[in-house]
């Protein structure tokens, strides 16, 4: 069948069914031990590594091949102390105001509050943008295609790559979170998704005890 536009051969390496086990175990086990974290270690981590993470998430499928995400790096001190500040004016009167009764006792066995020390405390923080649509430089806007849908996607292979390499990290929403794109100075066309911690745990760091779901509530198989 001839093609219109450009395209080129794909014969990725297939491998033995047992090779095929062998992979899918090894790699469930590596992120069976991923946790999410909330007190960093001030230890550097390269910044070069953190860039072919953020490339590794970008090879994540998107609509329409669109790719509309954007990823920031903060590492200035400042800004970070800036951001910490920010998100906890919201954060506070999201605990004392805005949530839920059922929503704060949901909470509660992960002892969290206001107060987000971690936005500090991480050596690098990620802020995830998506790009609702595209400006030409005729002004002339181009939309984007299941762009939260996509931005998900890549935002999961690049936790997924974060862990893979050594690395912690923690999916934080602050909401609203409107303050990332105005501190950051980021264009109209973006919003912001996620802003991700990422570096070692603290040497006394404590995680929730909590047990994956079974199986058995996570699949169902229709043949």
């Amino acid at each position: 069948m001839s093609k219109t536009h450009p395209f080129i051969p794909y014969h990725p390496e297939r491998f033995s069914e047992s090779e095929m086990m062998h992979r899918a175990e090894s790699f469930f086990q590596l992120m069976n031990k991923r946790r999410t974290v909330r007190e960093f270690s001030d230890d550097p981590v390269p910044m070069e590594l953190i860039r072919k993470l953020i490339m590794t998430a970008s090879t994540a499928p998107s609509g329409a091949n669109k790719q509309p995400w954007t990823f920031c790096i903060i590492t200035n001190p400042e800004l970070k102390q800036q951001i910490r500040l920010a998100a906890e004016k919201e954060e506070k009167r999201n605990y004392e105001e805005r949530m839920s009764k059922r929503w704060l006792e949901d909470l509660e066995h992960l002892e969290t509050d206001w107060q987000k020390a971690f936005l500090e405390e991480a050596p690098c923080l990620v802020a995830v943008f998506k790009r609702v649509y595209e400006l030409e430089e005729s002004e002339e806007k181009h939309n984007n295609y299941y762009v939260s849908e996509s931005v998900g996607l890549a935002t999961g292979l690049f936790i997924a790559a974060i862990h893979q390499a050594g690395l912690s990290s923690l999916t934080y929403t602050p909401s609203p979170m409107n303050f990332l794109s105005k501190l950051l100075k980021r264009p109209d066309n973006e919003r912001p998704y996620l802003l991700i911690p990422i570096g070692y745990p603290a040497a006394n760091a404590m995680i929730p005890d909590q047990p994956r779901i079974s199986e058995e509530k996570v699949i169902f198989s229709y043949a």
